[in-house]
């Protein structure tokens, strides 16, 4: 069953056609990823997805939803999260304060309970810390949560930002260049970080990604965008065996 429906998804900045009548099909539960090369329009989809960006023509359904134009926090609402080609932790906060940033739509107390802490201020505070302690241990992170997040490793620090997306609890998560910037170690560490979360919390991905090693050992299957329009759709060695596809990346012989 189709969890993310694209049609005909269309923007224009100043006369230039980023990106062209888009289309995609996600099912629940898939890994897809979204490849093509610099400037080809990747990160203006996701930018689309996630309401940054309002279409100038095309229809987007969550879940059946139409949220085609909704804003940024609604989108999250309906069940998107993601992270981002540059991380962008809260850096002088603690790494389980950062995931509580995520948690903090679904656990709430009235200001006023939180400045005096009255109420139920205690109650959900506990409730958040362990939910949040719940998904650190998932991320292997437990033992940082003390730790300012600007002080974690550079794959860590990956890690904690897509523990805060999860911790918003959506249907599809976006990962933008999740390996940018890292070492082969760190990327293997990362592809089974994105398997484990996945079958832990039965999630959809879609990922941009430049590292094919990456693509081709976690994806099922590829979309291939190519100056805003997509060159390219199947199953991922179809797709990467393309002779399209392969020329777009390295051009002519």
């Amino acid at each position: 069953m189709a969890l993310l429906e694209v049609n005909k998804l269309s923007i224009s900045f100043g006369g230039l056609r980023a990106v062209g009548d888009f289309c995609i099909t996600i099912d629940k539960g898939e890994l897809y990823g979204l490849i093509g090369p610099n400037g080809a329009g990747k990160t203006t989809v996701f930018n689309l997805l996630t309401g940054v960006y309002k279409p100038d023509e095309g229809i987007i359904r969550l879940d059946g939803e139409d949220i085609t134009r909704k804003n940024t926090i609604d989108i999250n609402h309906a069940g998107i999260a993601r992270t981002f080609q540059n991380i962008r932790l809260f850096k002088n906060m603690s790494v389980i304060d950062n995931v509580k940033v995520g948690l903090s739509e679904r656990f709430r107390y009235s200001a006023l309970e939180g400045i005096l802490h009255l109420g139920n201020y205690r109650k959900v505070e506990k409730e958040m810390d362990d939910e949040a302690m719940r998904l650190l241990k998932v991320f292997d992170l437990d033992k940082e949560r003390d730790t300012l997040a600007a002080n974690l490793p550079y794959g860590k620090q990956r890690k904690l930002e897509i523990a805060r997306a999860m911790a918003t609890n959506p249907k599809l998560l976006l990962l933008d260049e999740p390996a940018a910037g890292m070492n082969p170690n760190e990327t293997k560490e990362l592809m089974e970080t994105i398997a484990l979360v996945r079958k832990e919390f039965d999630m959809t991905i879609l990922l941009i990604e430049h590292d094919m090693k990456l693509v081709s050992g976690i994806c099922e299957k590829l979309t291939v965008l190519n100056f805003g329009r997509v060159l390219c759709q199947g199953e991922t060695k179809e797709v990467l065996n393309d002779p399209e596809v392969i020329k777009a990346y390295l051009g002519d012989e």
